[in-house]
């Protein structure tokens, strides 16, 4: 897989792509602004861009504009976005132009290789992921969301790990139930915030913007 990083912090940038290169990523450019990642994109077409959320020039959202620019030029190319900070509403910004193959880790995760990696694989293939510390941070600071509210604690748990990009089997592992239980919980959830069958978007994807939209400050 060959993967593009934009990070302007040097160390940063060049300790991740020693550590990619060591699990047998190739790197098929490392650069530290939003400009040069949108260009080297369009140059290197690589498989997946990870990118920090602050970059220059004011270091607040480039990354998140960046990667939102990226899809819109080469739609479908995975996007993990990395940020210092939980910010609720990147998460929700990012996802909403386009869940598939999105990514929204804390750097603080870079750390847990395993789970890093885990991560990254996800994103490659298609999902959304979404950092646990978020969903955790979502639950804290939830607002009041009438067809949200509708929910069960289990069903709440079940779509907080569809925000982490957890798939059924993954999720029933996680709660100790049966991939049926699960099944049926998704079934309710899409029912109670009123997905249906005939939607014609992903009813996953929206079930998850709709939490992480309750939940912008």
């Amino acid at each position: 897989m060959r993967i593009m990083i934009a990070e302007d912090d040097m160390l940063l940038r060049e300790g991740l792509a020693a550590l990619l290169r060591g699990e047998g990523f190739e790197i098929a450019a490392a650069v530290g602004d939003p400009d040069a990642l949108i260009s080297a994109v369009t140059e290197q077409a690589p498989d997946l861009a990870i990118m920090d959320v602050r970059m220059p020039p004011t270091h607040t959202d480039e990354g998140i504009r960046a990667a939102i620019r990226i899809r819109e030029l080469h739609p479908g190319l995975p996007v993990l976005v990395l940020s210092a900070y939980i910010e609720q509403s990147f998460a929700s910004d990012l996802m909403a132009v386009s869940a598939s193959g999105i990514g929204y880790l804390l750097k603080e995760r870079v750390g847990r290789v395993d789970q890093f990696l885990k991560a990254l694989h996800r994103v490659a293939e298609g999902q959304a992921v979404i950092d646990p510390e978020v969903v955790t941070q979502l639950f804290v600071h939830q607002k009041a969301d009438e067809a949200l509210s509708k929910l069960s604690p289990r069903e709440r748990d079940v779509l907080a790990l569809m925000a982490e990009g957890l798939g059924n089997t993954a999720i029933a592992k996680q709660l100790f139930v049966t991939e049926g239980a699960v099944h049926k919980h998704i079934r309710s959830i899409f029912g109670k915030l009123g997905l249906s069958p005939d939607d014609r978007s992903d009813r996953r994807v929206a079930a998850v913007l709709r939490y992480l939209d309750s939940n912008r400050t």
